[in-house]
């Protein structure tokens, strides 16, 4: 049975686009979704009937149907027996996932759905538990964490992913800014991913960004007997004139919540992180410290 959270979730995916690739990939996810619309019809079920049995949403279902959202692999195999497809479903799911590392070695590990609603957002919050945020990186630090990971990228891969994570800091320049704020922990700060010179580059370059007025940063420290934020990294966005939604990433799977109820539950929790965390200024004290123990 799909969690709670997935019922309601905006789930995108592996590479966190809506299904407009190139290379026949469109059409795949296209006809796929076509296969399940036929089987589900001749079983005389409807979308709303599917839905509720399966724990998605109707609409998301539609989605799927229509080819405009990638259909996860666990959806496949449990409406397969339900819509009698026989192990059709459960056959093309493999193809689903070939299709989707494909999709994966062309283009950058976070979210284009969540880098386009960020673009406009007019809020801005994240609690990191492994690294430095995206939008506070060092272009050299944003090439280390691509250059190391498993398995290999090309080089061409690399320069493309850095620009584009580079363009998404121009939300940093613009005015007026989004109300933005930061929970990073002290671990991110204590790595030093890249080698000593780069990521003290990185450093300087944090204490830098929390001169920008508007600009909140605070550090969650290890010696913490409490910490909200153990279920892992997340994000938080406001779009101009639209509800709070949120961002979790893990590995290639990129997911936007848009549940209300979960919503909340992690707005709270970012609130709770914010108040067990260092304060600002105690925050980059810790960061000149960290620069200072080399």
């Amino acid at each position: 049975m799909v969690s709670s959270v997935e019922r309601n979730e905006r789930t995108v995916p592996d590479d966190g686009e809506t299904v407009e690739n190139s290379d026949g990939i469109a059409e795949f996810y296209s006809a796929v979704g076509k296969l399940v619309k036929l089987y589900r019809e001749r079983a005389g079920i409807t979308q709303r009937q599917l839905a509720e049995r399966i724990g998605y949403s109707e609409d998301m279902v539609g989605l799927i149907e229509r080819g405009k959202r990638t259909p996860r692999i666990e959806f496949l195999t449990v409406v397969d027996p339900i819509v009698n497809a026989g192990g059709a479903l459960t056959v093309v799911a493999d193809d689903v996932m070939k299709a989707k590392v494909r999709v994966s070695e062309r283009h950058p590990a976070f979210s284009k759905a969540f880098t386009a609603e960020e673009a406009k957002a007019i809020e801005i919050h994240e609690y990191s538990s492994l690294n430095i945020p995206g939008l506070l990186q060092t272009e050299a630090h944003a090439r280390a964490l691509y250059d190391m990971r498993r398995p290999w990228l090309s080089v061409e891969q690399i320069d493309s992913w850095v620009v584009a994570r580079m363009t998404r800091q121009e939300i940093l320049s613009r005015w007026p800014l989004p109300v933005m704020s930061w929970v990073i922990d002290e671990s991110a700060l204590r790595r030093p991913l890249g080698g000593w010179d780069i990521h003290e580059a990185q450093l300087r370059h944090l204490l830098s960004v929390a001169e920008v007025r508007g600009v909140e940063l605070q550090v969650m420290p290890l010696d913490r007997t409490e910490n909200a934020g153990m279920g892992g990294s997340f994000a938080l966005l406001t779009p101009a004139g639209g509800a709070q939604i949120a961002y979790v990433e893990v590995q290639h799977v990129n997911r936007l919540i848009t549940d209300p109820v979960e919503i909340r539950k992690m707005a709270a929790r970012y609130g709770t992180l914010r108040g067990q965390a260092l304060t600002m200024r105690e925050s980059l004290a810790l960061i000149e410290k960290t620069l200072g123990e080399r």
